[in-house]
């Protein structure tokens, strides 16, 4: 039977078991054997990271041509504008090209979550705010360069849902067991 986990991955963990310089790896928190991270967290980044014991399911999960929305609240210098969303959901141009449109919105109130460890930076002239993106692609630090190529850096990155797939009831270091989603139909076309 297919195993899929859902993991409220901390801020300074990797998206794999084995430790690296100063993060810490997925085996502090999850002593599992079999199962891998469907898709990549950076280790500055915090929230849902999915993982399994089925190769194809895997596959299905972290793969963009498969359009599993990923979504994120993202602290950010400023306040947002609506031209900045407008560009957000457009699709922005990085450096290795364009971006999808996403979805954009401001969150407002800001999300409940617990603190993070350590604190972000705050500086005492620049105001901060939340923003909720949603993307379908999953580019290296993909979140982080749009956010600053419409002028607002990310502070904080906290992933809150994969698909269906959400934090709710999960603490920072905290996994739980999920249903699977159901596996394609692969039907034969009709000559």
């Amino acid at each position: 039977m297919t195993r899929l986990i859902r993991f409220n991955k901390p801020y300074g963990v990797l998206s794999q078991f084995t430790p690296e310089g100063r993060w810490r790896g997925l085996k502090d928190f999850i002593a599992l054997p079999g199962v891998r991270a469907a898709g990549r967290l950076d280790a500055d980044s915090e929230g849902l990271l999915l993982l399994t014991d089925d190769g194809p399911l895997q596959a299905r999960i972290s793969d963009p041509r498969h359009k599993m929305e990923k979504t994120y609240w993202v602290q950010v210098e400023g306040i947002p504008g609506d031209e900045a969303l407008a560009r957000l959901r457009a699709g922005v141009e990085l450096n290795d090209g364009p971006t999808l449109p996403a979805r954009a919105r401001r969150l407002d109130p800001a999300p409940a979550l617990w603190p993070r460890d350590p604190p972000i930076r705050v500086r005492q002239h620049i105001p901060d705010s939340w923003i909720e993106l949603v993307i379908r692609e999953g580019r290296n630090r993909q979140v982080r360069r749009m956010t600053a190529a419409v002028g607002h850096p990310t502070l904080r990155l906290v992933r809150a849902a994969i698909g269906p797939y959400t934090l709710e009831g999960l603490a920072p270091g905290a996994w739980a067991d999920a249903d699977p989603p159901p596996q394609p139909s692969y039907r034969k076309k009709s000559c």
